[in-house]
């Protein structure tokens, strides 16, 4: 989830999740070289192109015998996509337990059709089954950083926190006032998701058509 260098020992220190999500473990390499990490996508901001930079590239042929293959490929089959990488978003509508079923998520479907944005979840809504895993957002799914993250019913844990508190504007919406995620939120709605989404979708389209290109959310009026 991050990485930093001890500025005393030289170390990388690799942090990620430890005991299932519940804790942030800082893990050190200071037996070995190299010392190597993998990131999750969406964590880290990638860098702006440098076409002045030359990489150079060695050849490196690694003899393989037979004997030395433990594993058989029997067949390649690929995976058709079907789902849009939430992580290459720049608006996500994500949904939790709070959302109440499948079927309430088309709510968010429609509200993140009109703002060219595309759906997530927290990890409870993926578990109960209203939408693929793909679409998980946390320490245990995916890292997001979208200019706008609506969080409608997810209570605002900390797994989910990580994976979604870089988004540029977070809004929240939840019927209990005094949930997490309005901590991290930068404007917070108190009420039922299932009540304000359809009215923020007419507020949105009428929005559209009087040929607004930016759709004040901070608004508030028109959402109760």
């Amino acid at each position: 989830m991050a990485l930093s260098i001890d500025p005393d020992s030289k170390l990388l220190m690799m942090t990620r999740p430890a005991f299932g999500g519940n804790l942030m473990a800082t893990i050190q390499c200071k037996n070995h070289r190299p010392q190597i990490a993998t990131i999750r996508p969406g964590v880290m901001e990638p860098m702006e192109k440098d076409t002045t930079r030359i990489g150079h590239i060695t050849p490196y042929t690694i003899p393989f015998a037979p004997e030395d293959q433990t594993v058989e490929i029997l067949e390649v089959i690929k995976k058709t996509k079907t789902i849009n990488d939430i992580t290459e978003a720049k608006c996500l509508v994500s949904g939790g337990l709070g959302v109440g079923s499948k079927e309430n998520f088309q709510q968010l479907r429609i509200v993140a059709d009109l703002l060219d944005g595309d759906i997530a979840a927290s990890r409870v809504a993926v578990d109960a089954g209203y939408v693929d895993d793909e679409r998980q957002v946390g320490q245990t799914g995916k890292t997001v950083r979208p200019e706008l993250y609506l969080a409608c019913g997810i209570s605002g844990a900390i797994q989910h926190v990580a994976g979604m508190e870089n988004a540029d504007v977070v809004i929240a919406i939840n019927k209990n006032e005094t949930a997490p995620i309005f901590g991290v939120a930068d404007l917070g709605i108190v009420g039922d998701v299932n009540i304000i989404l359809p009215k923020l979708a007419n507020a949105i389209k009428e929005a559209k058509e009087k040929g607004l290109t930016t759709v004040l959310l901070l608004q508030t009026n028109m959402l109760v």
